[in-house]
């Protein structure tokens, strides 16, 4: 099947990559000439793991390539993916304007009856909308919506193994086209009316944002009355009902979906009419728990952070991705600068100019009066402590994601603070 994917980001790398794995000719739009130089040339402009041998596997095979021009990229498409950015807009809605100017811009040169395919988080009612620009310009298309469930850092197995197709469109023909595009995937697929569809992507993140709010929640809660979160979680969490999935407390939720996603479905509840007061509630509190690590370190250095030198192991939103949007770790390094503290960071491969580097977790914590442990990547978990005190001027430890046991700190006479222990 000819496909066009419009936005070579995240999700549409991915979703082009992917396609082409299961045998479709893949033609996708990039407007970054810098970034379509990378691609080109078989290489991601970003870190997620097994996505450049995919790349280059869809690049060899001659199923795969990149253009500027949208235009040229819709030749002959059956299907066009849009999957363009829709960022926070100033009341907290997503903006779809990157997908208005798209669509204006090859709309009226699309075929008979081809499926335009919303892959970006959009609105409530946006299929709709869109369904009518098109038809307003005389475009005989049918616009859909197939949200994406791509998780940062294994974009490309959740693509290959998703939990759930969901495809939103009353059009049956249409459906049967998703349906034949995603057969190689052994997956329960959802055909539902689009605004439906729409309504999945934001209510599953919005849910998993209060599952990571609450466990937040939980782990303050545990400090106060001294119990310990690791072990209340883990007895939450064989609980079937409950599981384990997203109950790791820290320092509140990042990245680029979670935050944008939970705001701009307040924002569609209060177009609507209903105060979605729980949802408001997670929002807070997530914030509240950027600003209670910032106390952790704070109080760990007497009160006060200006002329001390704090270490950080970590500065992406999570581990496993180079993503810094909205990440608690930056969070915390910018307001630890501004407070006056002097941060030198680590971060096996996020790299930011804001904050200065080193090559190696030890040489971060050099001279450090304090360690800030800001994302859990896997690998701090294997770094010799001892050494790590021998090159701190002081030994203090804040722990944002518990990767460390505090139990082994004590015994190597760190001052060690975590998160709900």
């Amino acid at each position: 099947m000819n496909i066009a994917v419009i936005g070579a980001g995240y999700v549409g790398l991915v979703q082009a990559a992917g396609l082409t794995s299961l045998g479709h000719r893949v033609r996708v739009g990039e407007a970054d000439a810098g970034k379509l130089e990378t691609l080109r040339a078989g290489k991601v402009p970003f870190y997620e793991s097994g996505l450049e041998q995919l790349l280059s596997d869809g690049l060899a095979s001659g199923l795969l390539s990149f253009h500027h021009d949208n235009l040229e990229a819709v030749v002959d498409a059956r299907v066009v993916f849009i999957a363009l950015p829709t960022p926070q807009d100033e009341d907290g809605s997503a903006d779809t304007s990157y997908i208005e100017g798209a669509l204006l811009d090859f709309g009226a040169s699309l075929g008979h009856r081809t499926l335009v395919v919303l892959k970006s988080t959009v609105p409530v009612g946006s299929v709709a909308r869109f369904q009518k620009q098109l038809d307003d310009m005389g475009a005989e298309v049918v616009v859909l919506s197939n949200p994406e469930f791509l998780r940062e850092g294994s974009a490309v197995g959740d693509f290959k193994h998703p939990d759930r197709i969901v495809v939103g469109t009353r059009d049956q023909q249409a459906a049967e086209t998703m349906i034949e595009l995603y057969q190689g995937l052994q997956a329960p697929t959802i055909v539902t009316d689009p605004a439906s569809s729409e309504m999945i992507k934001y209510a599953s993140n919005a849910y998993l944002a209060a599952r990571i709010t609450y466990a937040n929640a939980i782990a303050n809660l545990c400090e106060a009355v001294g119990a310990d979160v690791k072990d209340v979680l883990k007895g939450m969490g064989y609980d079937r009902r409950i599981g384990f999935h997203f109950l790791n407390p820290g320092p509140g939720y990042g990245g680029s979906c979670f935050p944008k996603d939970t705001q701009a479905l307040v924002a569609i509840a209060e177009s609507a009419g209903y105060d979605f007061s729980l949802l408001k509630g997670v929002i807070e509190v997530n914030r509240q728990q950027h600003e209670r690590m910032l106390d952790k370190v704070t109080g760990m250095l007497g009160g006060d952070v200006d002329g001390k030198r704090v270490a950080m192991w970590g500065l992406a939103f999570k581990a496993g991705t180079d993503d810094l949007r909205d990440s608690p770790a930056m969070y915390l390094a910018t307001a630890l600068k501004d407070r006056g503290a002097f941060v030198t960071a680590y971060d096996p491969q996020a790299s930011s100019t804001e904050v200065k580097q080193v090559e190696s977790a030890v040489e971060a914590a050099r001279d450090a009066h304090l360690l800030l442990i800001a994302t859990e990547w896997p690998e701090f978990q294997g770094i010799d402590m001892r050494e790590v005190h021998g090159v701190m001027a002081s030994a203090n430890i804040v722990d944002a994601r518990n990767m460390l046991d505090p139990r082994d700190m004590h015994r190597l006479q760190f001052n060690y603070v975590g998160v709900g222990r």
